[in-house]
């Protein structure tokens, strides 16, 4: 690569009660590559909080210093409010929360893992409105590496992404998850 591949402040959305082990999994194996900014378990309290409340809490003590949003795409994670609301939150560009350059990758539990296509019902609806076909999409969907310096490149792509095209923010939030069975089996 051509010029230097920094390290990131970045922001990991993902679905918690599933795919909890392969956050920590990604944070592990990415080691000093990133700056982990993401909302683990326990750092918000969203009993009795107005929607309003959590999504300003997700973004201004958690999205805001990253530079890149990261979502890991398990079977169920297009289902989740809160994924919703972040993906929406780093793609919004203030003064006080600058736009995040945008990844998706599929976990290998992901029904559409290691296919050529996917299916964008499977996919986080606000993720697949900014990664669908064209020249130049805002958001690239990756397949869950073990290469450090691989994810490395995505993350300093996105970042560098993020100056291009406008993303595609219009979709209405998210007020509950969705009902809908998961494609894998999986139920929660």
């Amino acid at each position: 690569m051509a010029d230097e591949v920094r390290r990131h402040n970045v922001f990991i959305s993902y679905h918690h009660a599933q795919d909890q082990g392969s956050k920590d999994e990604f944070v592990r194996m990415m080691g000093d590559n990133i700056v982990d900014k993401s909302v683990d378990v326990g750092n918000i309290d969203d009993r009795g909080l107005h929607i309003d409340e959590i999504r300003q809490r997700i973004r201004d003590k958690f999205i805001a210093p990253a530079s890149v949003a990261i979502v890991l795409i398990g079977p169920c994670t297009w289902r989740r409010k809160h994924v919703d609301w972040e993906i929406g939150s780093s793609l919004g560009d203030t003064e006080k929360n600058p736009r995040c350059g945008l990844l998706g990758i599929f976990l290998p539990t992901h029904p559409n893992y290691g296919e050529r296509r996917y299916n964008p019902q499977l996919v986080p609806p606000r993720l697949a409105d900014n990664s669908g076909s064209g020249d130049d999409p805002y958001a690239i969907l990756y397949d869950w590496s073990n290469s450090a310096l691989e994810v490395r490149q995505w993350i300093h792509l996105a970042f560098k992404r993020r100056k291009g095209a406008a993303p595609d923010n219009s979709r209405p939030q998210f007020a509950r998850n969705r009902n809908s069975p998961c494609k894998s089996g999986w139920q929660d």
